[in-house]
C-alpha cells in the first residue's frame, strides 16, 4: 500500500524513513524543539533543507527553540523562515513523504492527538518536493549563525524583563513574506507542557499569612512575583533551577494551607544579573533578606481572591509521597521522609514529581478558565525591572561578592544558634558562582584569608587548619 493514515508513533516513522535513505531530507515545519529534533535526526541525512518560522514570539512562547535552529545548522542544513507557516511536510528523498498535523515537538512526536498520511507513492512524493521548491523560492535568504546570536540576546533580554503582556510587540517576525499571504497563526502548543523541571514556589511566612479574601492582584503588588521569584540572601544563590522550569507560584494562607494562584516559566540564576538592586529594596524594602531571583516571564495568576487558586493540601491528600520528588524518591528507596507536609517546611521551593506537575498544571489550568487572569484583565499597572547592564555572557564578580557572601554564611549558623562551623571556601565559591568558572576561586580563598587576618577585630575565632593560615578550610567557633 501506499498510502498509509497514522495516528501515533510519529517518531517511529521519521527514523525509519531516514534508515531507508538518510540522503536527503526536506522539512517543512512551524515549530522545532530541540529535544524532538534529536530524536528523529538519527542518522543525519547527508542533505538537510528545512522551512519553519523565524518569529521571535514563538521563542519567546516556548514553542520553538533556538537552539534547535543552531543544531540544524550544526548538522549542515540550510534553513529558511516564512511568516504565519502552518503546514507540516517532511520528505526522504524518492522513497516516503509525511504530510501530518505534528509539529517537531515532544508532544506532536508522543502525546499530542496527531493525524496524518504516510505515503511511498512517486507521484505524490514529486507533487511534495514541488511545494517544497514553490516555497523554498518564496522563504527569503538562508539563516545565518550571526542572525542566531543576535535574536538570542535580544530574547533573553526580553524574557528576563519578566515580558510584560503589552511587550511582546518588541519581538519582530524576521520571516520572508509567501506568496500565500497568510493570515495571522496565533494557536500553539503550552509553554508549560513538558519542562524540564516543575517547582512549587512558596511565598510569605508562616508568621504572615493572608486571608483567603485576600485578592492575587495585591499580592503581585508586594511581591513583584510577575517578573521575579525572591530567594533568601543567606541561603545562598538558587541554582537548582533551570531554563525552562515551570515554577507554580504560591502564597501561605491562613488555616494551614497554601494557595497556588500562579505559574511561569523560568530563567536560570544568573549572578549580577538576579539581585536585588538598590531600586528594587527601595521599592520593597524586605527584599533586602530576599535578593536573589529567579526571573520568570510568560506568568498567569488567576483572577479574583486566593480562595479561586488550587490548595496545595489537596494535592498533598490526593497523591502522599508522590507529590513531590523527593518523598517519591524516598519511597521508592525504602527510607527517609516520605511525608509530603514535612517536606518542604523552612524551604523556599519544593520539586514536584512528574505525577504532582501533571495534577497540579490541570487543575490550575481549570482555575484559570473559570475565572479569568492577572494581569491582562485588571486596570491597575504593575511595576517591570530594568535589566542590569551586563558587559557579556559570563557574569562577573568582585572580591565584595565572596566577602558578602562569606558574612551571610556565618550569620545564617549564628542564627540558627550553632557554636561553630566549618567553611569551606569551595562551598563559598559554589554559593556565588554557582558554575564552573575555576578563574574565581581564588577569590573564594582570599575572602577566607581575609576573615583569618581579622581575628581580634570581629566576634569570631577562626581555627585554621595549617600553620600558614593560608588554607582553604577554616572553622569558625562564634563568640557567644
Amino acid at each position: 500500500m501506499t498510502f498509509r493514515l497514522v495516528e501515533r508513533g510519529w517518531d517511529t516513522e521519521f527514523t525509519d524513513a531516514l534508515r531507508r535513505d538518510s540522503g536527503v531530507l526536506r522539512m517543512v515545519c512551524p515549530f522545532i524543539k530541540t529535544r524532538a529534533l534529536a530524536r528523529i535526526l538519527t542518522p543525519e541525512p547527508a542533505s538537510l533543507q528545512v522551512i519553519t518560522r523565524f518569529n521571535l514570539a514563538d521563542f519567546a512562547n516556548g514553542v520553538s527553540d533556538i537552539d534547535a535552529l543552531e543544531s540544524l545548522l550544526d548538522a549542515g542544513a540550510t534553513v529558511r523562515g516564512i511568516k504565519g507557516l502552518n503546514a507540516k511536510l517532511y520528505v526522504f528523498g524518492t522513497i516516503r513523504a509525511i504530510i501530518t498535523s505534528a509539529n517537531l515537538t515532544d508532544a506532536g512526536l508522543s502525546s499530542n492527538h496527531e493525524f496524518g498520511v504516510v505515503t511511498e507513492d512517486r507521484a505524490a512524493i514529486e507533487r511534495c518536493h514541488d511545494y517544497f521548491e514553490t516555497l523554498w523560492r518564496s522563504a527569503g535568504n538562508d539563516l545565518q549563525r550571526s542572525q542566531l546570536i543576535g535574536w538570542a540576546q535580544k530574547l533573553s533580554s526580553h524574557l528576563a524583563s519578566g515580558t510584560p503582556p503589552t511587550a511582546s510587540g518588541d519581538l519582530e517576525d524576521h520571516g520572508a513574506v509567501s506568496r500565500f499571504d497568510p493570515s495571522p497563526f496565533t494557536s500553539h502548543p503550552s509553554i508549560f507542557a513538558n519542562p524540564p523541571q516543575a517547582f512549587v514556589k512558596f511565598l510569605g511566612e508562616s508568621k504572615d499569612r493572608v486571608s483567603l479574601s485576600c485578592p492575587s492582584i495585591e499580592e503581585l503588588d508586594h511581591a513583584g512575583c510577575h517578573w521575579a521569584l525572591a530567594y533568601p540572601a543567606g541561603a545562598g544563590r538558587p541554582t537548582g533551577v533551570q531554563d525552562d522550569a515551570v515554577m507554580f507560584i504560591s502564597r501561605l494562607v491562613k488555616g494551614s494551607d497554601i494557595r497556588i494562584f500562579g505559574r511561569a516559566v523560568a530563567l536560570r540564576h544568573v549572578a549580577g544579573r538576579d539581585d536585588a538592586t538598590d531600586a528594587d529594596i527601595a521599592r520593597r524594602p524586605w527584599k533586602k533578606r530576599w535578593s536573589r531571583y529567579i526571573r520568570i516571564h510568560n506568568a498567569e495568576f488567576v483572577a479574583g481572591t486566593m480562595q479561586n487558586g488550587v490548595s496545595l493540601s489537596e494535592l498533598m491528600d490526593t497523591l502522599g509521597s508522590d507529590s513531590f520528588e523527593p518523598t517519591q524518591r524516598n519511597a521508592a528507596k525504602g527510607e527517609g521522609n516520605t511525608n509530603p507536609r514535612r517536606s518542604y517546611t523552612r524551604k523556599p521551593h519544593i520539586k514536584l514529581s512528574n505525577e504532582g506537575f501533571e495534577w497540579l498544571n490541570t487543575r490550575l489550568q481549570n482555575a484559570l478558565d473559570a475565572h479569568g487572569r492577572l494581569p491582562d484583565n485588571d486596570p491597575r499597572a504593575l511595576d517591570w525591572p530594568e535589566i542590569p547592564v551586563q558587559s557579556s555572557q559570563s557574569p562577573e564578580f568582585t572580591q565584595e561578592d565572596f566577602d558578602r557572601e562569606l558574612r551571610q554564611m556565618l550569620d545564617v549558623e549564628r542564627r540558627a544558634g550553632r557554636t561553630s562551623s566549618r567553611i569551606v571556601a569551595r562551598n563559598l565559591y559554589h554559593k556565588v558562582v554557582g558554575g564552573k568558572d575555576p578563574n574565581r576561586m581564588p577569590m573564594a580563598c582570599s575572602a577566607m584569608r581575609k576573615l583569618w587576618k581579622q581575628q581580634g577585630s570581629i566576634p569570631d575565632n577562626i581555627v585554621h587548619t595549617t600553620k600558614s593560615g593560608e588554607s582553604p578550610t577554616y572553622e569558625v567557633v562564634f563568640a557567644l
